[in-house]
């Protein structure tokens, strides 16, 4: 039965792997030299941006600092949201 309980039951993932993965984020935005004060500034100035030419759901945008090798790149993950009776092409 703990076997079908796992299987079909939405679980947290562990707090160890939420810590490691805040961890490995702290680390990677001190390499980058980007403090979270300067990363919430560039969402900022991101989402104005933006916004002017694109309807944006600003409560989900997210910023990152990600780390492959030696690079760092910033990722900002930037939901639109569909305007009614708009229709592209």
């Amino acid at each position: 039965m703990g076997f079908l309980d796992r299987l079909f039951s939405r679980h947290e993932p562990p707090s160890g792997r939420v810590a490691k993965d805040r961890l490995r984020l702290v680390l990677t935005q001190d390499r980058a030299g980007i403090s979270p004060a300067l990363l919430e500034t560039l969402k900022d100035e991101i989402i104005t941006v933006i916004s002017r030419h694109v309807d944006v759901d600003v409560q989900c945008v997210q910023v990152s600092v990600t780390q492959s090798g030696r690079e760092s790149s910033l990722v900002a993950d930037i939901p639109l949201r569909h305007r009614q009776g708009v229709r592209e092409g």
